[in-house]
C-alpha cells in the first residue's frame, strides 16, 4: 500500500460524528443506509447524463452529495465520507476488471480458441460417433428375430438367404420357407 492510499482512505467512524467511539450496531446499520441511499442517488444521476466518463462519476457523486445534504439526510462531512467510500469501491472494481481483462485475453486468444474449439468438437463427435454407434447395435439387435419368435405384422427377411416372410398379423415366427434358416430381420 502506498502513502497516499493510507492517507485517502476512508474512515467510517468520521461519517458517524461519533470519532473515536465504536458504533452501535443500530448506528452502523443507519450508516449503512444512508450509504446505500447515496449510491442509489449517485447511480440516478449518473445513468441520466450522456456523459459516461470518470468525471462524470466525480459529478454525479457530489451533485449526489449536495442533494442529500440539503435534504438532511446526512451531514456535508458524511458526504464526503461516502464520496471517498464510493470512490476507493470504484477503484477496487476498475483494478479487479483490468485483471479479469488480461485474463480473457491470454484465456480467448483466437488461436488458443481455435485450437480448444478443433479439440473439443473432435471429442465431441468422437463421442457421437461411438454413441450413434452402440445405438445402431442395439437398433439392430432390436430388429432380429428368431424362428419361434412371436411378433406383431410386418415384413421378416432371412438373414441367410434373403427370402421376405409376410405376416399379416401377430404371429409365431416360422422357419424361411427357402433354406428353412431361423433368423431373420424384421421391417415395417
Amino acid at each position: 500500500m502506498s502513502p497516499n492510499e493510507s492517507e485517502t482512505k476512508p474512515d467510517p467512524q468520521a461519517a458517524t460524528g461519533e470519532a473515536g467511539a465504536p458504533p452501535s450496531e443500530e448506528g452502523a446499520a443507519q450508516h449503512e443506509a444512508l450509504y446505500d441511499r447515496f449510491a442509489e442517488r449517485v447511480r440516478e444521476i449518473f445513468d441520466a447524463g450522456q456523459e459516461k466518463s470518470k468525471e462524470a462519476m466525480e459529478k454525479a457523486m457530489e451533485a449526489a452529495r449536495e442533494q442529500l445534504s440539503a435534504a438532511g439526510e446526512f451531514s456535508a462531512e458524511q458526504g464526503e465520507v461516502f464520496k471517498r467510500f464510493m470512490n476507493r469501491d470504484l477503484e477496487q472494481t476498475a483494478r479487479d476488471m483490468r485483471a479479469v481483462s488480461k485474463e480473457a485475453k491470454e484465456r480467448l486468444n483466437p488461436s488458443r480458441l481455435g485450437a480448444g474449439a478443433l479439440s473439443s468438437m473432435s471429442r465431441l463427435l468422437e463421442a457421437a460417433g461411438s454413441a450413434l454407434q452402440s445405438l445402431s447395435r442395439k437398433a439392430e439387435d432390436a430388429l432380429r428375430y428368431s424362428t419361434g419368435d412371436i411378433t406383431t405384422a410386418g415384413t421378416l427377411t432371412c438373414t441367410h438367404c434373403g427370402q421376405e416372410v409376410q405376416l399379416k398379423r401377430t404371429a409365431k415366427i416360422p422357419p424361411c420357407p427357402k433354406c428353412h434358416g431361423t433368423e431373420f430381420r424384421k421391417g415395417y
